[in-house]
């Protein structure tokens, strides 16, 4: 499996079944902080349930759908990161992403999905980014903006939340405004 450097801090590792039992760790930890903004951690809790996750993940990624990454931060997973969707036919990815309460605020969100945006770009030969978001989450908002990701729009009654119907954000760069 692969792993890539972005900093002396930072490194992205593609997601295998080793993963399991430390991803259902920081979900059962940061439980209350996930959910505020994540559908999937009310129905993702356990070992078995980020095993059979990760194996789904690692098919989409063989051919060619998607990729997910865990985020090593000093050398501990802190988080994920992935396109969720690779999209050969219309040029275009989306990246998804969340990350440990505890480490929030270190910049570890941007520096990484500058990275994916470069791969994007430069290596999967995509032309548009694109980044949905709660229009609440304002932390996530902001990634996006330093990003240099623009508004495209809002969609209303974009997810259910544990109950509770939130608008997204739609935020998205395209390769002429990469390049620049």
């Amino acid at each position: 499996m692969f792993s890539l450097e972005i900093d002396s801090e930072i490194k992205l590792s593609l997601i295998n079944q080793s993963f399991a039992p430390l991803y259902a760790q920081l979900a059962q930890e940061n439980l209350i902080h996930l959910d505020q903004w994540l559908a999937w951690p009310q129905h993702c809790k356990t070992e078995q349930d980020f095993a059979s996750f990760i194996r789904t993940s690692l098919h989409d990624y063989a051919d060619g759908k998607s990729m997910v990454c865990g985020i090593f931060y000093k050398n501990a997973l802190v988080g994920n990161v992935s396109f969720n969707t690779i999209n050969n036919q219309l040029k275009k990815v989306d990246i998804g992403y969340w990350l440990t309460e505890s480490v929030q605020g270190n910049g570890i969100m941007t520096r990484v999905c500058k990275k994916l945006i470069e791969i994007a770009f430069d290596e999967l030969l995509m032309h548009k980014i694109e980044i949905a978001v709660a229009t609440g989450n304002l932390a996530s908002r902001a990634v996006c903006e330093r990003l240099g990701l623009r508004l495209e729009g809002i969609i209303s009654n974009a997810e259910n939340l544990n109950g509770q119907i939130v608008d997204h954000s739609i935020y998205a760069l395209h390769t002429d405004r990469h390049k620049k």
